[in-house]
């Protein structure tokens, strides 16, 4: 599956359109990672165990935007964009979508 943030996949030509394809999953914090973090926050630094929370939470929500494209017989997405969202108090939504096409 090609992924691409462009309106199109550069040498290649769109022969069919299935419309637009979604992914999303919401993640809580977790109270461990923000006892760390808050230690983390005292000194400076990444926080680590967040950026890996969001790095699995953002390929959780491709892996399911691919798999509906695929579901459409898709072999590219592409305008792929990211979103996030608040639900509530120390959780959050990512959302990624793009539209699913046939190239050539």
């Amino acid at each position: 599956m090609i992924l691409t943030n462009l309106e199109s996949v550069p040498g290649k030509t769109i022969v069919k359109h299935y419309g637009i394809v979604q992914g999303s999953t919401v993640r809580a914090k977790n109270v461990g990672k923000d006892i760390l973090a808050g230690l983390q926050n005292l000194v400076g630094g990444e926080l680590k165990g967040y950026t890996e929370l969001l790095q699995e939470a953002r390929q959780e929500a491709v892996d399911r935007m691919i798999a509906e494209a695929e579901k459409m017989g898709a072999n590219a997405v592409i305008n792929v964009r990211f979103a996030t969202s608040s639900i509530s108090q120390g959780a959050a939504e990512l959302f990624a979508y793009g539209t699913a096409v046939q190239i050539m």
